[in-house]
């Protein structure tokens, strides 16, 4: 049995959809939330023959990856994230770059050399590679308005990802990808009506409506700090938000606050008696894209890349606390 696992942002699922389009192959889908990323361990060891994993850190995969490998599965690893110690094994097969200007849907694009290079690029834009999209459609020969078109494409597969649980979001991301498998070329997608690129357009613009009225809770030359109010669109749009004020700012970092629902105990019923937490999305400046990954590794449930990184529960009497570690970092 084999099993495919990728994260559920535009980035996973298009280095799904490039593969699947140009291997077709029966298999188990395992993915979550954009902030979902601990996927492997779901991978059932007794059944698997073979794993495909995309756009999930390994570092944070690493104890499940080693058990399927102690299992002698097969395992393609391709990802931009964190490493951490890569094991050996001959089972292993990784294409694994941590560069802040590529993503793991560059990285097949570049394994199945430009077979599906359209999709390539709307998961660039999608993971906020501006530059890096944009050097690709150049090169063949995309005009202004198809890569417009690209780009949000992008944005709305990738905020259609973040929620703090499945309920969040418009689309199960592994439903998701298997409407979008259908399309061999986005354009098909873009240019169809009442098509699921038109139904995530109009709710993005929504929820990035209500995000550019949220006040500012901070704002120096170095970093900017906008906190949302607790409600579902707030969870939906925080990364998606964050680029954009990245892209209106390129020399400052920014970090987005959502606050986590409080936990009900499922013994009592009742809320548990633990601090209530914040979500964190962090974006590097764009003209300084290093530091994001490093900054959240710092802090419990945090990690990510270099240019784009985030906090899960961040507690609240530690806020202040990050927000100058970021201050400071960009600072030196």
């Amino acid at each position: 049995m084999h099993y495919d696992v990728f994260n559920g942002d535009a980035d996973g699922i298009i280095a799904l959809l490039q593969l699947r389009l140009a291997a077709p192959k029966e298999s188990v889908l395992i993915t979550g939330v954009k902030r979902d990323i601990s996927l492997l361990k779901q991978v059932d060891v007794t059944k698997a023959t073979a794993v495909t994993v995309l756009d999930i850190s390994l570092e944070k995969n690493n104890q499940a990856l080693q058990a399927l490998l102690n299992n002698q599965i097969d395992v393609f690893y391709v990802d931009h994230h964190r490493t951490g110690e890569i094991p050996k094994s001959n089972k292993l097969t990784t294409l694994l770059n941590t560069d802040a200007n590529t993503c793991t849907s560059l990285l097949v694009n570049d394994f199945l050399q430009d077979q599906y290079i359209h999709w390539a690029i709307a998961a660039a834009f999608g993971d906020n590679m501006q530059i890096s999209a944009g050097v690709l459609a150049q090169k063949i020969g995309l005009s202004e308005r198809q890569q417009e078109q690209l780009n949000e494409l992008g944005t709305y597969i990738n905020y259609n990802g973040y929620g703090q649980e499945l309920s969040d979001l418009h689309f199960h991301p592994a439903a998701l990808y298997q409407a979008l498998i259908e399309y061999p070329d986005p354009f098909m997608l873009i240019h169809q009506e009442d098509s699921i690129f038109s139904q995530l357009k109009t709710a993005y613009l929504a929820d990035m409506a209500k995000a550019r009225a949220a006040d500012v809770m901070s704002d120096s030359d170095l970093v900017k700090t906008i906190m949302l109010e607790d409600a579902p669109w707030s969870r939906r749009v925080s990364g998606v938000f964050g680029n954009d004020l990245a892209n209106q700012a390129p020399d400052k970092a920014h970090i987005v606050i959502t606050l986590n629902p409080v936990e009900i105990d499922p013994q009592t019923e009742c809320e548990e008696q633990k601090e209530q937490s914040y979500t964190l999305s962090l974006r590097a400046p764009l003209n300084n894209k290093q530091g994001a990954g490093d900054i959240c590794a710092q802090f419990p449930t945090g990690g990510g890349r270099a240019a784009a990184a985030g906090v899960n529960a961040l507690p609240k009497s530690r806020l202040t606390e990050f927000i100058k570690h970021v201050e400071s970092y960009y600072r030196r």
